[in-house]
Parts: structure tokens; C-alpha cells; sequence
């Protein structure tokens, strides 16, 4: 499907539009919170893997359609699991961990801008992204204890990079909720706006990630991303595989070309493949 500027596309569970370079995602179900609908991780991944494809895309905001970010999942949906195997179960597990894996991997940034709350899986969602923007007074929790369920999503393995194990646990075990200003404390919010704000300020820095160099963008958050997990002589190598490649690349001549001449960089132009 082919998104053109400003051009709103409905699914029964997500919006799509453009604001110039950045392609707007908004879950959308918000009669209940923006809860998860059975298609959203189908229409997730195959905006994804359209604006992958797509040079005039070079970011993405996640959101939720009107003044919630996410509930989390349908616990209407959820309790009729009881009725399946443990492998189905399985499997229908697999489909949010598949789209929390496809937005941590996705080769362009991804902000997310967090209204009103998110809990369970929204939770997940909203730290799978590179960056979150909140606004103020907004509510996170990992709500699965107060109905009996365990966290999912990899939300204890995300905020495990931020959080001690000891508010990580208590957070899970009670299903307290934690506010945007204490996440930001903790280093897990990167941009606190006020009220009805965080849209615009999410679309602002998404814009401004859109108008670098995609390339190197992408290396830049596979290496932020595996950073945690390997040791210092691995991210080491990494970065020196990184870094030869960009070398090489047509993003770094006319970066370095264009701080030598002391003009702006245009690496747009290299995605729109202008002639040198």
C-alpha cells in the first residue's frame, strides 16, 4: 500500500498517516483504552515492513488514537484462551513478541508518544520503541498480577536495563502504577511534555531522526540495542564492523564533505538517489 502525504488509512485496529517523512501509527480501539484487537499485530508488522520499503519514510511514531496510548490486551479476548491448548496458547503469544521484536529491529527509528496511560503488552509496546516521549501525569504499569496473568511482551526485560531488580519486582508484583516523571527519572522516558502534547513532540523529533542518515542510523540502534548484552570486547567489534562499512558508505562522504564545506548535510537527497 502506497501512503501519500497526510492520507489517513483505517484498519479496524490502527491508523496510519504521514507527516512528511514520519509515518504516523495510532492503535486504534479507544473505547477500550486502545486495548489490543485480534489484527492489530498483523496490521503493525505490514505497516512496517511497507515503510521499510519506502525511502520517502526515514521515521515512525507509535501512538493510540485519542487520549490513551494502550490498555494493554482484551481481557474479553484473553479469558476465552482458557478454552485452548498451552501450544496455542503458545503460539498466540508468539504474535506479540514477534512485533516487539520487529520494532526494536526496524531499521528506521521509531518514537513513541504516550497519552494517558499504558499497561500490560501497551507497556511493551511503548518500550520497544527507540525513544518515548510521555506526557506529564501519564501512568505505566505491568498490571498482569491484578488478573492473575505474568508479564509478557519482554516487558521485564526491558525495563530491566533501567530499572533495579528490586523496583522492577515490586512493580510487577503489586501492578502499582509508576508515573511518567518517575520513568523519566529512572532514565525510561526520554522527552516529559505537557498534557495533549507528546503527539507533536514525538512527530518534531521523529522528523528531525527522518532527515539523517538512514543507514547509519540503523547501525546506530543495532549497536545501542545489543549494547546491555555483550561484553565490552564484543560491542567493541561490532562498533569496528559498524564503523568500516560507514566509512565506505555514500551517507558519510557527503556527511563529512558537508562539514567540511560547512554547509547542512542533505542526506535525503542520497535516499531520493539525486545526482552527486
Amino acid at each position: 500500500m502506497e501512503i501519500t502525504n497526510h492520507d489517513m488509512t483505517t484498519f479496524s485496529s490502527l491508523l496510519q498517516r504521514t507527516e512528511g517523512s514520519v509515518l504516523v501509527l495510532a492503535i486504534n480501539n479507544p473505547g477500550k483504552r486502545n486495548a489490543i484487537a485480534a489484527d492489530l499485530y498483523d496490521n503493525i508488522r505490514a505497516a512496517l515492513a511497507n515503510a521499510a520499503e519506502d525511502p520517502a519514510i526515514g521515521a515512525i511514531v507509535l501512538t493510540g488514537a485519542g487520549d490513551y496510548f494502550c490498555a494493554g490486551g482484551d481481557l474479553e479476548l484473553i479469558s476465552k484462551r482458557r478454552e485452548l491448548t498451552y501450544e496455542e496458547r503458545i503460539e498466540k503469544l508468539g504474535h506479540l513478541h514477534d512485533v516487539v521484536c520487529k520494532l526494536r529491529d526496524f531499521p528506521k527509528p521509531i518514537v513513541a508518544a504516550v497519552e494517558g496511560g499504558a499497561a500490560g503488552a501497551g507497556f511493551s509496546l511503548a518500550l520497544a520503541c527507540d525513544l518515548l516521549v510521555a506526557s506529564a501525569g501519564t501512568a505505566f504499569s505491568i498490571a498482569y498480577v491484578k488478573v492473575g496473568l505474568t508479564p509478557d511482551g519482554g516487558i521485564t526485560g526491558l525495563l530491566a536495563q533501567s530499572l533495579s531488580r528490586q523496583v522492577l519486582t515490586q512493580l510487577a508484583l503489586t501492578g502499582d502504577r509508576i508515573t511518567a516523571e518517575q520513568l523519566q527519572h529512572f532514565g525510561v522516558v526520554n522527552q516529559l511534555v505537557k498534557a495533549g502534547q507528546a503527539g507533536a513532540a514525538a512527530i518534531a523529533l521523529a522528523a528531525r531522526l527522518a532527515q539523517g542518515p538512514q543507514q547509519a542510523l540503523g547501525s546506530i540502534k543495532a549497536l545501542c540495542r545489543h549494547a546491555h548484552e555483550r561484553s565490552l570486547d564484543e560491542q567493541l567489534e561490532a562498533e569496528r564492523g559498524a564503523m568500516a562499512v560507514a566509512q565506505g558508505s555514500a551517507e558519510a562522504a557527503e556527511g563529512i564533505a558537508a562539514f567540511l564545506g560547512k554547509r547542512p548535510a542533505d542526506f535525503a537527497s542520497l535516499r531520493r538517489g539525486d545526482p552527486a
